[in-house]
């Protein structure tokens, strides 16, 4: 979008926040970049220039704003509803790949040279992948130093900056101001601080209807590992470097997140997980209009907009789960899990209580005895053959997977029919435009609409709906009185 000057420059002039992360304003007078809805009064046209990331900004020399701090808005929506590339790059470079593995790790995961990495980013985005991670880094820096009181030199180590003149440098470069004056901007008493927890905003695009959404996590939630308590849902996180405990609150115009970590090196990938579970980074405006087009959804729409995707922190997880729940009810399924995690979840504390453990890791569940499994003969082999394969690498599930490619994989698998794989498709894969037409929720909703039940004619009359039909399902789901649709009391 950013090469739209026209378009860009009507955004800006209306401060309309619809487009914040969709591109920067980098403004020629004051050296200074913002998002397009800063509330400053707006630069001449003439003086505007436009890219399509802060790191590009950050490149061409250009500092963040200190009023609407560009560093903290939302992401692209671009990076989860493809599947090319570059999105599986960005998706990538969000989840720190770069920062552990360097770009020759970002290329292998990738299948593709760090040539052809390097060359893509640059045409698109206007920046290499050591520049896209370099302004990741800035941010989570930033962001210590608001939310803790540690010495700087741990926050820079903890920002994944190899040392602390590199750290100093890059702050200073790209907030103009040192790590010291940005804390001493801050408020000298910060109430309700809790010494190792970390409480933070999390923005999004309005609107959000948090019903669907709180509600289906909560719902299946598994005992021990989620739980939903004071308004917030907690679970326990899986991370590169150790664990973590995060509990999210919905609030009108952003998600209060607290975070408790064991290494805060794993800060910028927990904070990236967390988005990507409640699907915060997307566009509801561009699927809302597109889904209203068809007569017969416009009233679900107009009755409670802003529906998003409930998805997962664990790819290989939640692949999981969604065998254990074949052909049983939400609460058996949960039944299945949490005895899996008491037999083979590893241990952790929590402060607060009420969560135990994390989910058993494909490793451990691939050593179990398949016969201690309370599950039917068929199931068991698949649920034995998933873990195995996704065990010893022959099946990756992960945040850069091709989605067709991934399909294909899991329908090979004995047991994964078209339901199954979809699914993951939606809710662990993040395919927006992933359909479940065989699901009997579906159908029942589909019929009391008046449209067809049947999976063929359904699929067919879904394809306007394209490439949003994932969105569909949550709005068609929502007719039932089913818990997953209502934010718990």
């Amino acid at each position: 979008m950013h090469t739209d000057t026209e378009r860009c420059v009507r955004a800006v002039q209306s401060k309309d926040a619809r487009f914040d992360g969709w591109f920067f304003t980098a403004v020629l007078t004051t050296r200074i970049y913002c998002r397009p809805s800063c509330p400053v009064v707006p630069p001449k046209p003439e003086n505007m220039t436009f890219y399509p990331s802060a790191a590009a900004c950050q490149q061409a020399g250009f500092r963040a704003c200190k009023r609407c701090r560009p560093d903290t808005s939302p992401g692209s929506p671009e990076w989860n509803q493809r599947a090319d590339l570059v999105a599986r790059a960005m998706r990538l470079i969000g989840d720190g790949v770069v920062d552990r593995e360097g770009v020759p790790g970002l290329a292998t995961r990738l299948g593709y040279s760090t040539r052809q990495i390097e060359r893509q980013l640059l045409a698109e985005l206007g920046a290499g992948p050591l520049a896209l991670a370099r302004a990741q880094r800035a941010q989570t820096a930033r962001l210590l130093i608001e939310t803790t009181s540690l010495p700087m030199a741990e926050i820079a180590f903890a920002a994944g900056f190899s040392s602390i003149r590199t750290f100093n440098d890059t702050v200073r470069e790209v907030f103009a101001l040192s790590p010291s004056e940005l804390r001493a901007r801050l408020p000298k008493k910060r109430a309700g601080v809790t010494p190792g927890v970390l409480s933070l905003r999390l923005p999004f695009r309005a609107p959000l209807n948090p019903d669907n959404l709180f509600g289906h996590l909560a719902a299946t939630a598994v005992p021990g590992v989620e739980e939903w308590r004071d308004g917030a849902y907690r679970r326990t996180l899986r991370l590169p470097y150790g664990h973590g405990i995060v509990a999210l609150t919905p609030m009108s115009d952003h998600i209060a997140c607290r975070l408790t970590l064991s290494d805060l090196r794993d800060l910028p990938v927990a904070i990236s997980r967390c988005r990507r579970m409640l699907d915060l980074d997307a566009d509801p405006v561009a699927v809302d209009d597109q889904l209203r087009t068809d007569p017969l959804l416009a009233p679900l729409i107009d009755k409670a907009p802003g529906r998003r995707v409930p998805r997962t922190v664990d790819e290989a997880e939640f692949a999981v789960r969604a065998v254990l729940g074949q052909q049983v009810s939400t609460a058996a399924a949960r039944t299945h899990a949490a005895r899996l995690v008491t037999a083979h979840g590893e241990s952790v504390e929590d402060p607060e209580g009420g969560l135990t453990h994390l989910f058993p890791s494909a490793a451990a569940l691939a050593a179990l005895d398949p016969e201690s499994l309370a599950m039917p003969r068929t199931r068991r082999t698949t649920f034995t053959t998933l873990v195995r394969q996704l065990a010893d690498g022959a099946l990756h599930l992960g945040v850069e997977s091709d989605w067709a490619e991934a399909r294909a994989r899991l329908l090979a698998l004995p047991g994964f029919g078209p339901w199954t794989v979809d699914v993951i498709a939606m809710r662990a894969l993040g395919d927006p435009d992933a359909f479940l037409a065989t699901d009997l929720g579906i159908r029942r909703a589909a019929q009391e609409l008046g449209l067809p039940s049947t999976p063929a004619a359904l699929t067919a009359r879904a394809a306007a709906w394209r490439p949003w039909r994932a969105y569909a399902v949550q709005y068609l789901w929502a007719t039932d009185s089913h818990p997953i649709n209502f934010l718990p009391v």
